[in-house]
């Protein structure tokens, strides 16, 4: 009889740790910020109708979907940021189309679209988060990998990110400068009549194929910073501009790991992936026309 009662002691409390968990788990709620509209340019909807009958807590989810060619979200820190659509100093920037935050602490959260135009016009949510004390309290986020304090390079100086007289201009402006991980590239231009598209390889950078793009800048003003070594490329997309010289490819460095190159004498034989970079950048110089 007393082991009958100890298994059933054990039983009931294994029933009622599950429905704890269970009852913990399923109380957070997912919301889809703009429901059917989804994450776009709305007079103002997000903050007078979409969140007025919703109470958010920790522990919840906002899921941003929108298209990630043409938008963004940018998690800024206060409302002046808010306010004045200022992302040059953002928290957190999301680009997949389908991005899910989790609300981690009470208090404000501001989000915006990091196309000033958008963002004006009612693209940007601020949302206020309480705790609510029946529910556990999620982990905090994992720390932000801190990039050294860069430099801040303009394309084109003067000529900023326009088509250029000479096809080899942004070229000739790549090389005069050694950049390192934790610098900016400023693109200015207006937004109206350009863009600025991260592409992922020298076959698409020859091609000029803006099919498949990283990322999508289209501020007018945009700061993107170089997080890691290796070879970056940068397009715009409008018809004609690439063809014409409007793109860039930056090496970033230094790159110390040294490499074997056969066929060649042994002083010649360490040579560094920079190295290796650089001749091979040079190869694709535009030579002059006879």
């Amino acid at each position: 009889m007393a082991i009958t009662t100890k298994i059933f002691g054990f039983i009931l409390l294994v029933i009622t740790t599950f429905m704890v968990i269970s009852v913990s788990c399923s109380s957070a709620t997912v919301y889809k910020v703009g429901d059917s509209d989804g994450w776009t340019t709305k007079d103002e909807t997000y903050n007078y109708f979409w969140v007025e009958d919703k109470e958010f807590h920790v522990g919840d989810s906002l899921v941003f979907e929108y298209d990630p060619l043409f938008n963004d979200v940018t998690q800024v820190s206060g409302a002046l940021e808010y306010e004045f659509c200022d992302y040059s100093s953002a928290k957190a920037v999301y680009n997949t189309g389908h991005d899910v935050v989790t609300l981690t602490e009470p208090g404000y959260m501001y989000f915006i679209s990091s196309n000033r135009q958008q963002c004006a016009s009612g693209q940007r949510l601020v949302v206020h988060v309480v705790h609510d004390p029946s529910r556990p309290i999620p982990p905090p986020p994992p720390s932000k990998v801190l990039l050294p304090l860069g430099n801040i390079y303009k394309v084109g100086n003067s000529k900023g990110w326009s088509v250029p007289e000479e096809t080899d201009f942004y070229y000739k402006w790549a090389e005069q400068s050694h950049f390192d991980i934790g610098d900016k590239l400023l693109f200015e231009y207006g937004n109206e009549e350009n863009d600025v598209y991260e592409i992922s390889g020298d076959l698409e950078f020859l091609s000029c194929d803006r099919i498949s793009p990283i990322s999508v800048h289209k501020t007018g003003h945009d700061l993107v910073t170089l997080t890691k070594p290796g070879v970056h490329y940068f397009i715009s997309s409008k018809t004609g501009h690439c063809e014409a010289g409007l793109k860039l490819r930056v090496v970033v460095g230094p790159l110390t790991k040294p490499v074997t190159v056969p066929n060649v004498p042994a002083k010649q034989m360490e040579l560094t992936l920079m190295d290796q970079y650089n001749r091979w950048l040079r190869s694709f110089r535009p030579q002059p026309h006879n």
